[in-house]
This record gives C-alpha cells, structure tokens and sequence, in this order.
C-alpha cells in the first residue's frame, strides 16, 4: 500500500483476534474495502467473525470461511457484509464470473482473503490486514491504511481497548 499508515497488533489467542475485528467492525460508517493476507490458520476467519459481531450481523449467521463458495453475504443493520475467498479464483477474467463488481458499493463491506489477484487490476483497499505468526505462535496483525477512511479506522485501535 502506497502512502499508508501502518499499526501493529500482537495477538496472543484467537479471542483477541476475534476482538480485534468486532472493535473494528464497530467503528464502521460507511462503506469499506479490507484485504486479509497470511497463511492458512492465520486467523482471517477469525477476524472476520469478530467484524461480523461488531457490525452486528444476525446471531443467526455462523460466519466461515467462503474457500468453496468464493463468496459469502451477510445482512447487517446497515450494510451488508460480503465475505470473499479468492484462493480457488485463478485469473482476473474468472473473477468476472463470480459477481464481485455488482458488490461495490457505499453499503457493503467487503472483506477480502487472498486478495492477490486483485491487486492486478490496481483494486484499492482502505485497509490491508497481514497475519503473521511469531516464534511462539502467537499473530501479529501489521494493519496498513489508505485513503481517508482507513487512517481514521486505525487511528481508533487502541491495543488495550481491542485486544483484553
């Protein structure tokens, strides 16, 4: 990410994982465009359920990983939460086939695992999440914004209010 504010968060458990995302998704105004990068087990999923809860998704969604689906929606109060694997996509014209451009949009959040391919085409995300794993296996989450409003979104992480 060019011209991006960085903020680094350790992550000890997937509680605080899950936290991190539900303070996150809290925050939310308006509509957002988020990449998850690390390996598999990072905990991606993880955050995403977190942001779910914060963005007040129905209880009656159980949020998994969309790898088979390529992408999974989500009703929130007042947006909607699209949840989007491109693991298995294999090519920018593939990625036409799937809907993403009809996801685009002031009311939807998109959060995006792998996002890769994306990055071809010069797709802007306001922010960028990578999960890395340390010596102990605990996460570190490095979060990098752009834009106006990922700045302001991670201004507003502090690592004792996300994280305990």
């Amino acid at each position: 990410m060019k011209n991006s504010q960085v903020k680094t968060v350790n992550s000890k458990n997937p509680q605080q994982t899950f936290n991190l995302g539900k303070n996150l998704g809290k925050q939310i105004s308006q509509g957002i465009c988020i990449a998850l990068k690390g390996e598999l087990g990072a905990g991606k999923t993880t955050f995403v359920q977190g942001f779910a809860k914060g963005l007040k998704v129905s209880e009656k969604y159980y949020i998994t990983s969309p790898t088979f689906n390529i992408i999974n929606i989500y009703p929130a109060e007042s947006f909607t939460l699209c949840h989007i694997d491109l693991y298995r996509v294999a090519s920018v014209e593939e990625l036409e086939y799937t809907g993403f451009d009809d996801l685009t949009g002031e009311n939807h959040i998109l959060i995006i695992e792998w996002p890769e391919l994306l990055e071809q085409i010069d797709f802007k995300f306001d922010i960028e999440i990578n999960f890395k794993f340390d010596d102990c296996y605990n996460r570190i989450l490095s979060l990098s914004a752009s834009g106006q409003q990922g700045p302001n979104l991670i201004n507003k992480i502090s690592d004792k209010q996300n994280i305990l």
